[in-house]
C-alpha cells in the first residue's frame, strides 16, 4: 500500500541553480543538450549483454547486485553482501524479492547521495514510477519494474536505441579474443557501436604470484614466446594491435601509483627473469611495473591507443571481503596521488610525440587544480579526465569545472565518463553531468565572465563532440 506522502516525480529543475536569474539560464543551455547522443568511451558493462540481449532477470539483478555504489553503503549498515546476490549467482523470486526490501529499509540512507539521484531517474525516466522507494511501495515498484523488464522495450538493446547511446566501450583482458565485440560489429540488426578497451594492469604486476602465467597467457594470444622480457615487450605490441583492429579506441591502467620511471634495458630484462621465477623483491616489483607502464607509453605513441591513467586507488581493502566475494564490490579505497613527478620519465619520453595521448583522472581532488589542469594546460597529449567513481558526484564535479577550467579551459577535457557497471544509470549520469555543465556556465554567463553564445557553443560540444575528439573516435571508424 501506498499514500499520496509516497508520490514522487524527480523536479525538472534538479541539479540546476537556485538563483532564479541563474537558472533560467541553466534551463536554456540544458535544452541545447539534454537530448544529444550519449558516448561513452569508457565502462565495464559486458558486452554480452547486448550480444545475447537476454531480458534483465529482475530488479535486483539490475539495480543492486552489480552495482558496488549500491551495495557498499548497504553493507556498511550491516547488511550482508550475499543478501544482495553478490557472488551468489542468480537469485531465486523469493530471495530477489527480499534484497530489494533491504534497498527499501535503508533508503532514507542514500538520502543526498548520487546513487539515490541516479536511480529515482532510472525509476521515473526509464521505468515511468512515480512514487519514492519505501517498505510500503517496495513490492509495487518491484512488480512493476519486474512486468516492463519481461517487455521486448525493456531489453538490453532497446534500452541502448533508447538511450542514444552512439558508441559504448568496455574494459577488456588483454588475452580477451573479443568474440562479442566482433559479433556485435557483424550484427547488421545491431546498429549501435560496442568497442573493448585494453586493460593491462595484472600483466604488469611482477611481484603477482602468478605472473610467470599471466605473461605465459598473453603470449600464448600473441603466438608470441613471452619467456623474455624482449618477447613479452612484443607480445605486449600484438595485443595492443589486435585490439586496435578490432575497434578499441584506448588502453586504461589502474596501478597503486602512475609511476614510469625507466630502467636500463639490462636492468629490465635481468628483473623480468627475477618476475618470472618468482625472486623478485617488492621494491624491484614496483619499479618493473613502472617500466611497463612506461612500455605502454611508448606503445601508445605508436599505435594511438589513447592511455587512460586511474592510479591511486587500494584495491580490495578487505582481505576477508575479497576471500569470499572476490573484487570490485566496494572495498577498494582512494589514496593520495602524485602525477607531477611520476609522469615526469613519461612525459620527457613521449609526451610531444603527435600520435600520444593520454588523460588524467583521479580520486584525489587536490591535484585537479594544482597538477592535473597545469600539465594538460602545457602538454600537447595530456587531457584531464572528468571526476571518477566517488566524485563523480554533484559538487564534486562543478568544483572540478571550477579546478580546472580557469587554467584550461574546457577543450583540454575529457567529456564526462559514466564508468559504470550499472547499464541503466548510463543515462542517468550523462543527464546529471549536461545538468551541471548547465549550471556552471550559466554562473559564469550570469556574472558577466562568459558570453551566452560562448556557452551555447560550449553545452553544443562538450556532451558529443568533445569525448570523440579526445578518444579519437571518429578517426577510428564507425560501424559499417
Amino acid at each position: 500500500m501506498s499514500n499520496d506522502a509516497d508520490a514522487y516525480v524527480p523536479h525538472p529543475d534538479r541539479l540546476l541553480p537556485a538563483d532564479p536569474a541563474v537558472r533560467d539560464i541553466a534551463r536554456g543551455l540544458y535544452e541545447l543538450e539534454k537530448d544529444q547522443p550519449i558516448v561513452s568511451p569508457h565502462g565495464h558493462v559486458d558486452p554480452r549483454l547486448l550480444l545475447d540481449d537476454e531480458p534483465f532477470r529482475d530488479p535486483t539483478s539490475l539495480f543492486i547486485t552489480p552495482d558496488h555504489y549500491v551495495n557498499r553503503l548497504l553493507h556498511s549498515r550491516g547488511v550482508d553482501l550475499a543478501d544482495l546476490g553478490v557472488g551468489q549467482g542468480p537469485l531465486d523470486e523469493s530471495a530477489s524479492r527480499a534484497a530489494w526490501h533491504l534497498l527499501a529499509e535503508h533508503w532514507h540512507a542514500y538520502a543526498g547521495t548520487p546513487s539515490r539521484y541516479w536511480m529515482e531517474h532510472e525509476f521515473h525516466e526509464v521505468f515511468g514510477l512515480e512514487t519514492v522507494l519505501n517498505p510500503r511501495t517496495a513490492d509495487a515498484m518491484y512488480d512493476a519494474i519486474a512486468e516492463k523488464l519481461a517487455r521486448p522495450e525493456f531489453r538490453p538493446r532497446a534500452l541502448f536505441d533508447q538511450f542514444k547511446i552512439t558508441v559504448m566501450a568496455t574494459t577488456d583482458d588483454p588475452v580477451d579474443d573479443l568474440a562479442p565485440h566482433a559479433a556485435l560489429a557483424a550484427d547488421d540488426s545491431f546498429t549501435g557501436r560496442v568497442i573493448p578497451t585494453f586493460r593491462p594492469d595484472k600483466y604488469l604486476e611482477a611481484g603477482r604470484a602468478d605472473f610467470r602465467e599471466l605473461a605465459d597467457a598473453l603470449g600464448e594470444a600473441a603466438g608470441i614466446d613471452t619467456g623474455t622480457y624482449d618477447g613479452y615487450h612484443e607480445a605486449m605490441r600484438a595485443r595492443r594491435l589486435y585490439f586496435r583492429d578490432h575497434g578499441a579506441v584506448s588502453s586504461d591502467h589502474a596501478h597503486m601509483d602512475p609511476g614510469t620511471a625507466r630502467l636500463s634495458d639490462e636492468d629490465a630484462r635481468r628483473l623480468y627473469s627475477a618476475a618470472r621465477d618468482g625472486a623478485i623483491g617488492a621494491d624491484e616489483a614496483v619499479a618493473l611495473r613502472r617500466h611497463l607502464l612506461g612500455d605502454q607509453a611508448r606503445l601508445a605513441a605508436e599505435d594511438g591507443l589513447v592511455m587512460t591513467l586511474h592510479p591511486a586507488v587500494h584495491r580490495n581493502h578487505s582481505d576477508w571481503v575479497f576471500e569470499k566475494f572476490g573484487p570490485d564490490v566496494g572495498f577498494d579505497i582512494p589514496v593520495a596521488v602524485d602525477y607531477v613527478h611520476h609522469l615526469r620519465p613519461m612525459l620527457n619520453d613521449v609526451g610531444h610525440s603527435p600520435n600520444f595521448r593520454t588523460v588524467l583522472f583521479t580520486i584525489d581532488e587536490t591535484v585537479f587544480s594544482r597538477e592535473i589542469a597545469p600539465l594538460a594546460g602545457v602538454y600537447p597529449s595530456v587531457y584531464a579526465g572528468a571526476p571518477w567513481w566517488f566524485i563523480d558526484a554533484p559538487d564534486a564535479i562543478l568544483r572540478y569545472r571550477r579546478a580546472v577550467s580557469e587554467t584550461i579551459g574546457y577543450s583540454r577535457t575529457s567529456g564526462f565518463i559514466d564508468d559504470t557497471r550499472a547499464f541503466c544509470s548510463i543515462p542517468a549520469r550523462h543527464d546529471m553531468s549536461r545538468r551541471l555543465d548547465a549550471t556552471h556556465l550559466a554562473g559564469l554567463v550570469a556574472e558577466h565572465r562568459m558570453r551566452l553564445q560562448d556557452a551555447e557553443e560550449l553545452v553544443a560540444t562538450l556532451p558529443d563532440q568533445q569525448p570523440r575528439e579526445v578518444f579519437r573516435l571518429d578517426t577510428a571508424g564507425e560501424k559499417n
